[in-house]
């Protein structure tokens, strides 16, 4: 590829470069993952000095648009937040999607029962902002997981609850301790409200506690884990090492701790927490996965003070999620053949997440996933990978949007990845990795 795809950054002061990089952003003309000229040679190409252009990229990296690594070279962040870097979809008419992270339909619960017996609430200005029944079921949801539910909003989705809750306490340039691999999308939030990311390694159990340590000892002032079917890897919390984050966690009682159970009950993984005991904290669930993303819902558990700030926010914003959604949700929740459909979906999807590890495992690859919807597929290289599934019919994620510092991967979405499927996709993936096998006869 060219340098820049022939982009002529343009500026004489800090922001007007940025304003230029933005633009190429924006327009396509810079796409995710692309390098940014070193500071020194950006400099002499504009006639300013390395000082104002690192400026620009300090800019840049505040508002999440950009991202700094090896070596200090600077990058297009993989979803920068500008529309313009959305809008055209990566995956080929046709292709397989296995990198989006959706459940499977068929899983989901029928909605249209529910919708045509539903009385829709007329909520009017001054309300209490969260429908009673659907506060009744939260509490109970929390409580079972030993989660203290005395506080609760609800909040447009798992991210929105969790940006909420940070932003009620922290400030740009704080640091948040977070998953390595981790949920790309997290990442992306963080890096535009201007909040330094500090990677802790996982394995299948989570958050190795050591380094969660070093994170904290190193002026990390929140945590945010996911406590089962972790996105990418599928790491879950167990009694042990619940305990164990626990214990680091009491040697620094002012950080804060957000949960993102972004599963909920088709993790196929009981839920842990960490929060008991702690004075800040936060603990969203969200339905998008088990009941469809586009019921754009999440309950938020908190410490008094952090829901109070959460709904203080909302007031002076959207004051409330729509009680339609609410209504829906508690109707959902609440119904016996509901609850038992999701269990069948966890059923379903932890059979087809084992079959395709164990697939791969006969093959010699690698893979991890203890639970959840996604595959963590370590590989030596993710371009050349990912291209020859693409060329297979394959769309599956490489791993970089989800890696700060952890080793390179593919993550692949086993949600409606049939039986038959799973054993064609482990072949493909080891063409992949070792080119040599493409040329052996039928």
């Amino acid at each position: 590829m060219s340098e820049l795809k022939q982009y002529r950054i343009t500026g004489k002061g800090a922001g007007e470069i940025a304003a230029s990089v933005e633009r190429a952003i924006e327009a396509g003309s810079l796409s995710p993952g692309d390098p940014l000229p070193a500071v020194r040679r950006l400099a002499t190409q504009l006639g300013v000095s390395p000082t104002t252009v690192a400026a620009a990229l300090a800019d840049l990296r505040s508002r999440g648009l950009v991202v700094t690594r090896e070596r200090s070279r600077s990058y297009v962040s993989w979803r920068p937040p500008v529309a313009g870097a959305w809008l055209e979809s990566v995956i080929p008419a046709g292709t397989r999607d296995l990198a989006s992270g959706n459940p499977d339909p068929a899983l989901l619960p029928n909605l249209k029962p529910f919708l045509r017996r539903m009385e829709p609430p007329h909520q009017l200005y001054g309300g209490d902002p969260v429908d009673p029944e659907l506060l009744r079921l939260a509490e109970a949801e929390f409580a079972e997981a030993g989660i203290g539910a005395a506080d609760i909003a609800v909040v447009s989705g798992a991210l929105d609850g969790i940006e909420r809750a940070l932003q009620g306490h922290l400030r740009s340039g704080d640091v948040v301790a977070v998953e390595d691999p981790g949920y790309a999308g997290l990442f992306d939030l963080l890096r535009a409200l201007g909040l330094a990311l500090r990677p802790v390694p996982v394995d299948e159990k989570g958050m190795i506690p050591a380094a969660l340590g070093e994170a904290l000892g190193e002026g990390a002032t929140a945590v945010v884990v996911n406590p089962r079917g972790q996105n990418p890897t599928g790491a879950s919390l167990d009694r042990t090492r619940a305990e164990e984050l626990r214990r680091v966690l009491d040697d620094a009682p002012n950080a804060m701790v957000v949960e993102d159970d972004h599963l909920g009950p088709i993790a196929g993984a009981p839920r842990l927490t960490l929060t008991t005991g702690r004075s800040r904290w936060a603990a969203a669930r969200s339905v998008a996965k088990s009941l469809g993303p586009d019921i754009r819902l999440a309950v938020l558990a908190g410490d008094a003070q952090t829901i109070s700030r959460v709904r203080g926010r909302q007031a002076v914003g959207p004051h409330w999620v729509s009680h339609l959604l609410q209504r829906l949700v508690a109707m959902l929740w609440s119904d016996t053949d509901v609850v038992a459909t999701l269990e069948q979906a966890a059923e379903v999807y932890g059979e087809r997440r084992d079959r395709f590890v164990k697939a791969l495992a006969e093959r010699g690859i690698e893979a991890r996933a203890s639970a959840g919807i996604t595959v963590w597929i370590p590989v030596p290289e993710e371009a050349p990978v990912v291209q020859s599934l693409l060329e297979r019919g394959w769309a599956v994620s490489p791993g970089a949007p989800y890696r700060l510092q952890s080793e390179r991967a593919i993550r692949v979405t086993i949600s409606t990845l049939k039986e038959r499927e799973g054993y064609e996709l482990a072949e493909a993936i080891e063409d992949a990795l070792r080119p040599a096998r493409r040329t052996r006869t039928a």
